[in-house]
């Protein structure tokens, strides 16, 4: 037997453990990407001000790679008679691309009822612990949370700033978003914050 019939042989014991962790990663990220879409249903109808995101370049790749994924697992279960668990990886990165992510960016970022729905999650008004603004590369809200070490950002069109700025000033003012007690309140007017 030479080394070029041992890595063959190798990779073939190896890639089956290796489709499981990735499938068990996939697995996780998926049961977050439906959590926050399952939220968002719940939230949809207390919106007050949001936007669809823009779709990426890689859009259509990530639909792409849904589309191989999926006959992957057709072929490794239909065509080759193998039990489903063996598709697992495959599976749930095939779910990922083609149902998962897409769902996600359906959800409309902006200001709800009881919070802001940032690029990465739904912040409570009352989680919320500073705010700021960053202007390069795109307009963007900077959200601090309150007890945690944790920065969200929610990118937003440059036709809502107004409108976003308004808001702000409003659940300030109604102590909504809560400035006081931190390290950093300097007893000025927090609505000038925005």
């Amino acid at each position: 037997m030479t080394f070029g019939d041992l890595v063959p042989l190798a990779f073939q014991r190896v890639l089956p453990y290796a489709l499981w962790v990735l499938g068990a990663g996939f697995l996780v990220v998926n049961l977050v990407l439906f959590g926050r879409v399952l939220r968002y249903w719940r939230l949809r109808d207390s919106m007050v001000l949001s936007w669809t995101t823009p779709k990426s370049r890689s859009y259509a790749i990530s639909l792409g790679f849904g589309l191989i994924f999926g006959v992957l697992v057709f072929v490794k279960i239909v065509v080759s008679g193998r039990p489903p668990v063996d598709a697992f990886g495959e599976a749930m990165m095939f779910i990922y691309y083609a149902y998962a992510f897409p769902f996600s960016l359906k959800i409309r970022r902006g200001f709800y009822r009881d919070g802001i729905w940032s690029n990465t999650g739904f912040l409570p008004y009352a989680a919320i612990g500073g705010l700021s603004w960053k202007e390069e590369p795109t307009l963007a809200l900077v959200l601090i949370h309150r007890t945690r070490r944790a920065v969200r950002q929610l990118d937003v069109p440059r036709e809502y700033y107004g409108e976003v700025r308004r808001l702000l000033r409003d659940k300030i003012a109604a102590h909504d978003i809560d400035f006081k007690g931190k390290a950093f309140d300097l007893g000025a007017d927090e609505r000038e914050v925005v």
